[in-house]
């Protein structure tokens, strides 16, 4: 090897060890700055938890949280706090919803995975994705519009009523049972499907028994998500519920629940009527809570049977 030789070799030996050195630190740099963003996530999960708890605890403690849970009334300017009617508006709510937008919103996802041609999964999808992307006050302004007076008409009273939460929370979370249910079905191995097909099964028998069941976890997310939004909305309920913090008498009563309560007083809140409303909120986020637990503990056991 000539001298020439020697020093191209030697310079091309650098440079290759300066683009080395530089993509060590570029990949520690990316590293890095993926933990910092997965700190932070659970860092303002972590404030946002402690800033409730202390913010709504104290007066739970001073009220009792037995008398603060299960008590009737709601007269802040008689220093009277029970929030037991709203916390049962807001699980009726949320059921009735849940179990009306889990039954069409399922069915559409089978339709759209297994049934429904290409030209119309074409058309279907992009309105469900626009429904997800439709702002919750339009929808309180479609249920205060189109809803609220179909229910007066049809069966009487004043139509802002329990019944329109139902039906307006139900069109909310279609969006997200439609579109979970969906991708889990289509990740169900295509063998599942073509061997029980071979076996003489038909489709929807092999949908129901085979495809249903496969998916079964991340069908129970997609309502656990829904079940989650539905308890947490507020714009679309406030417009529609009638906000009156009673127990209703019927489905068509107007009702107030425990998201309303919060947007409606807190702006002019003030003391011992301001902690209510953040012991209000710390109620809220246990039943969050459970509900994230309850999915956790159903998906484990499912895939320790497997």
């Amino acid at each position: 090897m000539t001298k020439e030789e020697n020093i191209i070799s030697i310079d091309k030996g650098i440079k290759s060890s300066v683009r080395g050195r530089k993509k060590i630190l570029f990949e520690l740099i990316v590293e890095k700055s993926f933990f910092l963003c997965a700190c932070t996530a659970v860092l303002s999960i972590a404030v946002i938890t402690v800033y409730i708890f202390a913010q709504g605890l104290p007066v739970m403690i001073k009220i009792g949280v037995i008398d603060f849970v299960t008590g009737h009334f709601w007269r802040p300017l008689e220093n009277q706090f029970g929030i037991l009617p709203m916390i049962v508006v807001s699980l009726i709510g949320t059921l009735g919803a849940v179990v009306l937008g889990t039954v069409v919103g399922l069915f559409t996802a089978i339709f759209l995975a297994e049934i429904a041609p290409d030209w119309l999964i074409r058309i279907f999808r992009p309105a469900v994705e626009l429904l997800a992307g439709i702002p919750s006050v339009v929808y309180g302004f479609f249920g205060l519009i189109v809803i609220v007076p179909l229910i007066r008409n049809t069966f009487g009273g004043p139509g802002n009523s329990l019944l329109a939460v139902i039906i307006i929370l139900a069109i909310m979370i279609l969006p997200t049972i439609i579109s979970i249910s969906e991708i889990s079905l289509r990740s169900v191995p295509k063998e599942y499907k073509e061997g029980s097909l071979a076996l003489g099964a038909s489709q929807i028998k092999t949908i129901f028994k085979v495809m249903l069941p496969a998916a079964s976890s991340g069908i129970l997310a997609s309502i656990v998500l829904g079940t989650g939004r539905a308890i947490g909305e507020t714009m679309a309920v406030l417009l529609v519920a009638g906000n009156t913090p009673v127990f209703p008498e019927s489905i068509l009563s107007p009702v107030r629940t425990l998201t309303v309560n919060i947007a409606m007083e807190m702006g002019y809140a003030q003391g011992m009527h301001r902690e209510a409303l953040f012991a209000t909120g710390v109620v809220l986020f246990i039943f969050i809570i459970v509900l994230n637990v309850a999915l956790n503990l159903t998906i484990y056991k499912k895939e320790s049977r497997i």
